[in-house]
């Protein structure tokens, strides 16, 4: 008589049918290897060996029975051992800021088709801004013997990866530069992308803009607050220091940063809101105000053509940011790269109607 689950009423019928090729062992069984594989099929080791790693001399009988062999055993290679004889394990690591930010998505997809087109796997996981688990991120993976890393860094010292560049693990920083040590980097140009939001702003009529960023130690918050400021002065215009805002982009450290701009006696008329998800917030405060305030944000956002009016961006290239570091990787990995270089990839301002509103006074 069959167990009945207590849940739903059904019973439980075990299944019995890839009984027959288990082996003995625990509950889920062992991992066959080549040895059980060479004895399903008949041939010797060396034999298998061939098949499995695609080498010549077999003949296609002995190589189709090999693969049966393979097939109903569920065999898999194992690749520690060509680690060992080869010094490579086909695969390397990224470490992002947050693998929930829509940014990174993008980034993280180039990253793996190039790691992919090289026959290596991508692994990857978030620092989740904290300097501390991006450098147990990083050296974890090098302890999983990747052989390369691209790193989105949160810290501002990363001497910690020294040995592991000396060892041969090739380095590549997206986003931001490394802190302390000479490594390769892949940037967008933070600094233009906001001063061109900013004069953008200016040049439809506006004197009173409100800067809102990510923390002031991030490299890219501070660039595009250093955007901002350039393009304020090239107008002549005095920033007051109720027009900047930098901190964690929390909502509600955004909200009340927004909120505290356009109150008061001299209220900013346009805002530069300095990464997407300070973009996002801002325009649900904008949702909110009575009258009209002019608004660009730093990266683009999902249906921002959809909103009205459409939100004006300053848009990096997420995907080109990913794509250009990894193959740099795979160029290191080569032999084909000598110094480190910095390579700064250009913004571009799309705009949609947020950013073209006039003053409302």
């Amino acid at each position: 008589m069959h167990p009945v689950d207590d849940r739903t009423g059904r019973r439980i019928v075990p299944d019995t049918s890839r009984r027959a090729d288990r082996l003995p062992g625990s509950r889920y069984g062992t991992r066959p290897t080549m040895k059980d594989v060479a004895a399903r099929a008949g041939v010797g080791l060396k034999t298998v060996s061939r098949v499995v790693n695609g080498e010549p001399g077999v003949t296609p009988d002995t190589e189709r029975r090999v693969q049966e062999a393979i097939d109903a055993l569920g065999f898999r290679r194992n690749d520690s051992a060509r680690v060992l004889r080869k010094g490579r394990t086909a695969s390397i690591g990224l470490v992002l800021e947050d693998l929930a930010d829509p940014f990174y998505g993008p980034l993280s997809r180039a990253v793996e088709e190039v790691a992919r087109a090289h026959g290596a796997l991508l692994i990857n996981g978030s620092s989740a801004e904290d300097p501390d688990r991006e450098q147990e991120l990083a050296l974890a993976l090098c302890a999983r013997r990747v052989d390369g890393l691209v790193v989105i860094p949160a810290g501002d010292d990363h001497r910690y990866l020294e040995p592991e560049m000396r060892a041969g693990v090739a380095t590549v920083f997206v986003d931001r530069p490394a802190g302390r040590i000479d490594a390769d980097v892949v940037l967008s140009d933070s600094y233009g992308g906001a001063r061109d939001g900013v004069t953008h702003l200016i040049a439809h009529g506006h004197r009173r803009i409100g800067f809102i960023g990510d923390m002031p130690r991030i490299h890219t918050a501070a660039e595009r607050l250093r955007g901002y400021r350039a393009a304020m002065e090239d107008a002549g215009i005095a920033v007051e220091d109720a027009w900047t805002s930098l901190g964690v982009t929390g909502p509600e450290r955004v909200r009340r940063a927004a909120e505290e701009m356009l109150t008061g006696a001299d209220p900013v008329t346009a805002i530069f809101a300095g990464n997407n998800r300070v973009t996002v917030t801002v325009i649900r405060v904008l949702a909110e105000q009575t009258r009209p305030v002019a608004l660009v944000g730093f990266d683009d956002i999902e249906l921002a053509d959809l909103l009205d009016p459409g939100i004006t961006v300053v848009a990096q290239d997420a995907a080109l940011l990913g794509r250009t570091a990894a193959e740099r990787l795979f160029r290191q990995l080569d032999g084909t790269l000598l110094a480190p270089e910095r390579i700064e990839l250009p913004t571009r301002l799309i705009t949609r109607g947020s950013g073209e509103l006039p003053p409302a006074d």
